[in-house]
């Protein structure tokens, strides 16, 4: 059960909703976080809004307002199509396949523990 809005951020989907500038509010603000001078006195955070949904992205991620506003706009444009599509997003699909991978990581990590510590055991046997 992977929240909707939180599988947003993988990079592979290709089949994604559009997203026309008209439906886009845009705003430059000052950021948050370390960084000092560069942060405090510098409106480059970006703020995305996606008006007919309401959904809205904050990206300060560099110090270029270029590049935050690439960024935004690829995360808000994984955050509508998740928003209108739901479980069909190919941004979901993408999410639950890389989680279901982790847990089989960690399962078989868990498995190779097991047959060591086993292993141990019986070696610890045939030293008595």
């Amino acid at each position: 059960a992977v929240p909707l809005l939180q599988a947003a951020g993988k990079k592979n989907s290709f089949n994604l909703l559009g997203l026309t500038e008209a439906e886009l509010e845009e705003q430059f603000v000052r950021g948050n976080g370390p960084g000092g001078q560069a942060t405090n006195k510098t409106n480059n955070c970006v703020v995305l809004k996606h008006v007919p949904s309401g959904i809205v992205v904050k990206c300060h991620q560099t110090r270029s307002v270029e590049q935050n506003r690439k960024i935004a706009r690829e995360i808000l444009q994984e955050k509508v199509d998740l928003f209108y599509k739901g479980e069909d997003s190919d941004v979901f699909k993408e999410k639950k396949a890389s989680e279901k991978k982790k847990q089989e990581k960690k399962r078989r990590a868990k498995e190779n523990l097991e047959r060591k510590k086993h292993l141990k055991e019986m070696l610890e046997l045939d030293k008595k």
